[in-house]
C-alpha cells in the first residue's frame, strides 16, 4: 500500500500547481552530465581512499523506476561536495525527511547548519528537487518565491537536483553545478534505523 500512495502522490504532481523551474536552475539542470563528470574526475584522483569508498557507495545502485520509489519518512542524509575549492569534502551525518503532500513529496535537511527546504516532482518521467538551501539560524525561504534573477548569497542559494532512489533503504539527491563551493553536490540518504523498510527474502 505504501508503494501504491507514493505512486499517487508522483503521478498527481505533474497536475499540481506548481512554481515553474526558473531558467538558471533549468540551465545548471541541462548541464547535468557534464557537471557530474567534471566533478568526479576531481573527486577520485584527489580525494583521500576513505572518503572515495564513501563516495562509491553513494554512487552505487540504479535508480528504481520513479513509481515504484517509497521516499516518504525519515532518513539519515550525508552531503559530498565534489570539485571546486576541495576535490571532495565528506560530511558527518544529519537528519532528513521525506513526506507526501498529496501531489508530491515536500523534503527538508533537519539538522546541521547547512539545511535546505523545497519538493520533488516528477518532470519527463524524472524525479525533480527544487528548494532552497539556507543557514540553519535564518527563516528558510520558499522556492517559490524567489525573484526571477535571484542567484543566491550566502545565506540561501536556489538548488536543482536529480532524485533517486536506489533500494528500499537507500537513496540520493544529485546536485549539478551548486551556487557555493563545488561543482557538483550529492547529498546521499539511507533510511534510519527506526523507519527501515525489510523486504522478504522469498525463498
Amino acid at each position: 500500500m505504501r508503494v501504491t500512495l507514493m505512486a499517487m502522490c508522483l503521478a498527481g504532481a505533474v497536475q499540481a500547481d506548481e512554481a515553474p523551474m526558473r531558467a538558471q536552475e533549468q540551465l545548471r539542470l541541462d548541464g547535468f552530465q557534464a557537471s557530474a563528470g567534471k566533478a568526479l574526475l576531481q573527486a577520485l584522483s584527489a580525494g583521500t581512499l576513505g572518503d572515495v569508498d564513501q563516495l562509491q557507495e553513494a554512487l552505487a545502485g540504479a535508480p528504481l523506476p520513479p513509481l515504484a520509489t517509497t521516499l516518504a519518512g525519515e532518513w539519515d542524509c550525508r552531503t559530498f561536495k565534489l570539485g571546486g575549492i576541495a576535490t571532495l569534502t565528506v560530511y558527518a551525518q544529519f537528519k532528513c525527511v521525506f513526506e507526501p503532500d498529496g501531489t508530491a513529496f515536500t523534503f527538508e535537511k533537519l539538522t546541521g547548519s547547512q539545511r535546505t527546504m523545497g519538493r520533488v516532482t516528477m518532470q519527463d518521467r524524472t524525479m525533480i528537487y527544487l528548494g532552497v538551501g539556507y543557514v540553519a539560524d535564518e527563516l528558510p525561504m520558499a522556492y517559490a518565491d524567489l525573484p526571477p534573477e535571484d542567484f543566491g548569497d550566502g545565506v540561501y542559494q536556489p538548488q536543482v537536483g536529480i532524485v533517486e532512489q536506489t533500494g528500499p533503504n537507500t537513496a540520493r539527491i544529485l546536485f549539478p553545478a551548486p551556487i557555493n563551493e563545488s561543482d557538483f553536490d550529492l547529498l546521499y540518504l539511507t533510511r534510519s534505523d527506526n523507519a527501515q523498510i525489510f523486504q522478504p527474502n522469498g525463498d
